[in-house]
C-alpha cells in the first residue's frame, strides 16, 4: 500500500518505471513496426520479422542476449531513417497504438504516486523518440531513454546512450543527485532480471509480471510481485478523484476554512438576535 502522504520536510521521491512489459503490455519500439512499414521506412519482410520479434518478446521476455539481438536489429534497421518522419509517424499513431495497451495497473500507480507528492520517471531501453511521446500520453514527469546518434537529421545507426541493465541504475542515481530524491524512499517497477540494478537502487522495488530469473530473485528478496492483466484505453478508465497541486490545495483549504468561519459567525449573530427578540 503506497503512503498517499509525503512529509514535505523530508527530500523529494520518485517512482521509476520499467516501460514494455511493464507499464504497457507490449515492446514500445516493435508496435509501432507495421505503421514505419506504411510510412515506407521498412519493406514488408522487415515488418513481419518485427511482428515476429514482438511475439518472441511477449512469450518470453527477453534476457541479455536477446536484448543484444534486438539492440543490433533495430539499429541496423532505422540507419538512415529521417528523424522527424520518425517522429510523425509516431505522433499520427500513438494513441490508436499504444492508449490501449496501458496497464490499467500501471496507470492507476501513476496517479497514486503522483497523488503522493512523487515523480514519476519512466526508465525504457527504447529509443527516446518513442519513449518521451509515451511518456508524455501516460503523465511522466521524466524520461530517461536510448538515444541515437542523429547526423543530417537522419540516425547514423549507432548509439549515443544505451538505457540499458547497469546505465539504467546509473540514471536513477544521477537523477536522485540532481533532482535531491532520497533512493531509500523511492519506489522502481519492472519486469525484466536485466532491471536489478535498478530495482536495487531504491527502498521499495517491485516485480512486475517478471521473467523467471527476476521472479527467482524477487522471492529470494522478499521483493513484492505484482501481476498486471488489465490493458486498457486511458479514455475508458474511471479518472480517480484529482487531487489540486499543492498551491491550489493550499488554496481550496484557506478558502473552505473562510467559509465555514464565516458560516460560523453569521449562524452565531443569527442566533443572538432571535435570543434578544424572543
Amino acid at each position: 500500500m503506497l503512503n498517499l502522504v509525503e512529509n514535505h520536510s523530508l527530500p523529494r521521491t520518485a517512482a521509476f518505471f520499467d516501460l514494455d512489459k511493464t507499464v504497457i503490455a507490449k515492446s514500445s519500439t516493435l508496435t509501432f513496426g507495421k505503421s514505419f512499414y506504411h510510412g515506407g521506412l521498412i519493406s514488408r519482410r522487415a515488418a513481419l520479422r518485427t511482428a515476429y520479434t514482438q511475439f518472441v518478446f511477449l512469450a518470453g521476455g527477453a534476457d541479455h542476449d536477446q536484448m543484444e539481438r534486438m539492440r543490433a536489429y533495430l539499429s541496423a534497421m532505422c540507419r538512415g531513417w529521417n528523424v522527424q518522419q520518425v517522429r510523425e509517424i509516431i505522433a499520427e499513431t500513438i494513441h490508436e497504438l499504444i492508449d490501449p495497451i496501458v496497464y490499467d495497473e500501471a496507470a492507476s500507480l501513476i496517479e497514486e504516486h503522483h497523488l503522493a507528492g512523487r515523480d514519476v520517471v519512466i526508465v525504457s531501453t527504447s529509443g527516446a523518440e518513442v519513449v518521451e511521446p509515451i511518456g508524455e500520453l501516460i503523465g511522466a514527469d521524466r524520461v530517461v531513454a536510448t538515444r541515437m546518434v542523429v547526423e543530417d537529421g537522419c540516425f547514423t545507426g549507432e548509439i549515443e546512450y544505451y538505457a540499458y541493465g547497469p546505465t539504467k541504475a546509473e540514471a536513477v542515481r544521477e537523477l536522485a543527485e540532481s533532482e535531491g530524491y532520497d533512493l531509500s524512499r523511492c519506489y522502481a517497477y519492472s519486469d525484466s532480471a536485466t532491471d536489478i540494478p535498478m530495482l536495487e537502487a531504491v527502498g521499495h522495488p517491485h516485480a512486475v509480471n517478471p521473467d523467471r530469473a527476476l521472479r527467482r530473485e524477487a522471492v529470494a528478496r522478499d521483493w513484492p510481485i505484482l501481476a498486471f492483466q488489465r490493458p486498457v484505453r486511458l479514455k475508458q478508465r474511471v479518472p480517480s478523484l484529482a487531487m489540486p497541486r499543492r498551491p491550489a490545495l493550499a488554496a481550496a483549504v484557506a478558502v473552505g476554512a473562510a467559509a465555514a468561519t464565516a458560516g460560523l459567525v453569521w449562524y452565531a449573530n443569527r442566533r443572538r438576535a432571535r435570543l434578544n427578540t424572543a
